[in-house]
Parts: structure tokens; sequence; C-alpha cells
């Protein structure tokens, strides 16, 4: 593995002319702010995050809002943005900062890791964002740089190749002494991820290391990092019921855990037969249209969905199950619904309204 005495002064003199300077939760030390930021961008693309995290602050401008509010409001402003459990564990974690923590977070990363939702890597970015804290990350980006430049063999998610990259990153850090170096190296190892060290083509032209890269100097951009282990993605289906009652669509929660867990989605069944007694049992047609099939992937699975199309007739215009209701189609922004349904529900406002 090759020995970098400078990764750290280069990474960080790269990041100060090169990195990026103007995102939304930059340029703050609020750790409010920066947490929410680092919430939302695991797994997820600056991109995708920008708007979400607009939306969030013009609605939740401080942890104290956010953990007072509705679980249902935050699950609908997180709505398309994926991994559902995020949005379960952000709630969560803004109560027990609010209520538990006197609404200051934690300024350790050990401290901060034990809240709902963080875990080392993003406490160590809260940590050294908003404090200064020399502790190092681990979020997808770093791993692809540390596997690229230090030739480190192996999948990642394997606790032994992990475990060697946490050691690997924490050799690397660069010296207490100088908070702000610690702030833009941080930031440099996300950048450079983010913007050169790609999944696809690395532009390693432009990248300080390029001359002493493993995986530049063999021509290894594309084996390194190490691919997850491929297996078969298993395949379920399901059937859904859109069931119309005048200009509104019968909702159910979803389970608190689980796939698009505490949002709002159509009613499912495992076959057609099974389908058609749900929407019986609200007063539906006993005749069921059918609509076009549509596929979902998932991380470990793909979802093959049935959609059926029926009327309610003489159903109450009030469920108070509080796992039921009746949502207006103009107003199904205000509900949590899942990306999937609401791009099917988007395609049969026109006809359905």
């Amino acid at each position: 593995m090759l020995a970098l005495t400078d990764f750290s002064s280069r990474l960080i003199a790269w990041q100060r002319i090169h990195g990026r300077h103007d995102l939304p939760w930059q340029n703050t030390s609020d750790a409010y702010r920066i947490w929410l930021s680092e919430i939302m961008l695991q797994q997820t693309q600056v991109s995708t995050v920008i708007p979400y995290y607009a939306r969030f602050l013009e609605r939740f401008p401080t942890v104290r809002a956010l953990a007072d509010a509705p679980i249902d409001d935050v699950m609908a402003l997180w709505a398309g943005l994926g991994y559902y459990s995020r949005a379960r564990n952000l709630h969560k974690c803004a109560q027990v900062v609010a209520y538990e923590h006197g609404g200051v977070f934690p300024r350790t990363v050990e401290a901060l890791a034990e809240l709902p939702g963080i875990g080392r890597s993003t406490g160590a970015a809260v940590a050294s964002f908003a404090f200064g804290a020399r502790a190092t990350i681990l979020d997808g980006n770093v791993k692809r740089v540390l596997a690229r430049v230090f030739g480190v063999e192996g999948f990642s998610g394997e606790k032994k190749v992990e475990n060697a990259m946490w050691t690997l990153a924490e050799s690397l850090l660069p010296d207490a002494a100088h908070p702000d170096d610690v702030t833009a190296y941080t930031q440099g190892l996300m950048d450079l991820g983010a913007t050169l060290c790609v999944r696809g083509k690395p532009d390693c032209a432009r990248c300080p290391f390029a001359s002493d890269c493993v995986a530049k100097v063999e021509g290894r951009q594309r084996e390194l990092p190490t691919a997850r282990p491929k297996k078969t993605v298993p395949t379920r289906k399901t059937w859904m019921l859109v069931l119309k009652d005048g200009d509104s669509i019968l909702l159910e929660k979803r389970p608190p855990t689980g796939i698009w867990g505490g949002l709002w989605s159509l009613p499912e069944a495992a076959d057609e037969t099974a389908l058609a007694a749900v929407a019986h049992s609200f007063g539906g047609d006993d005749q069921l249209q059918r609509l076009a099939p549509m596929s979902h992937t998932f991380t470990h699975f793909k979802l093959d969905i049935e959609p059926r199309l029926g009327e309610a007739r003489g159903v109450p215009r009030e469920l108070n199950d509080g796992e039921t209701v009746w949502a207006p189609l103009s107003r199904i922004d205000s509900y949590g619904v899942p990306a999937p349904v609401r791009k099917l529900l988007d395609a049969l406002t026109g006809s359905l309204i």
C-alpha cells in the first residue's frame, strides 16, 4: 500500500482552491443545519438533496420545531427522497436532542454516534464541521478515494476491509492544532470523491494524487474499489388498489418498519382476488380496471406492482381509525407517499379528477 506522508496537506490545498464552497449547508457552524444535510446526504446525491434541504429548513427552522412536528408532516416532506428509515430516525433524533440535550447537539463523535440515525461516520462529519473536531469520516465517497489512491483490495462492506479503511483514514488526519485544516480536509475528501474520483469515469487528470494513485498508475480505476459480490436480486409481486371516491383516493398508512415505513400508500394484497375483497370492504365495485404494471427496485429486491382501479360508492367520507384516509388528489402533497405510488397517481390524475 502506498504511503503518502503529505496526503492531508495536498488534499487541503486542493480543496481550498478547487473544492465546493457554496453548498447551502456550508459556511455555517450550526450543528442542526449540518446534521440535517448529513442525514439527507446518506446515499443520496447533492443535487437531489438541495431542494429537500431548503423545504425542511423552511418548515422546520430549528431542531425543536422538527421535534415538535407530527411524524406525518416529516414523512410528507421526505417523500421521494428514499431510504425512509432516515426520516423516522431524523424525527427521533430531533426529539432526543430537543428534550434530553436541551436543544444542543453533543460535541463529541462518540456522543453524536449514539443518537438515532447518526453512527460513526456521520457523527464525525457533524463534529468536524460544527465543532472543528479532529475526526475522520468514511462514507461511500471516502471509501472510493482511499481504495483507489492507496490500492485497498476487497469489498468495503466486509468488516475486515472496512476496519482497515477506518485505520487508514484515521492515520491520514491532519494535525489538530489547526481546526480549519481539519474542516477543509474532511470537506476535501467528500469533494474529491463527489467531483473527480467518481464511480464511472474518474477525472484523473485533475486529481491532486494522480501521480501516486495506485488505481491510476496501474490502470485499475474500474477495478477499485472492489465491487460488491454479485447476488441474484429476488423479485416480489404485489397488487395495489387505486380506489376512487369522488376526487379522493383511499390511502393506508404503512407499518412503521419495513419498506416505505410510516408513509401513506395504496392498499395492497397478495393477489387480484384478495385485492377485490379489499375494494369490496370499502364499498368498491366488484370489477376492477387493470392498469399498466410497473416495477420499483430497492437495494435488496425488485418489486413488481400490478395496480387496479376501482370506484367506491356510498362510502363515508371520514375514516377515523388513523390508518386509512380518503386523500384528495389536489392535496396529495400533504401526505407522505412513496415515489412509485406518487408516479402512478400523477399519471392517473387527469383521468381521476
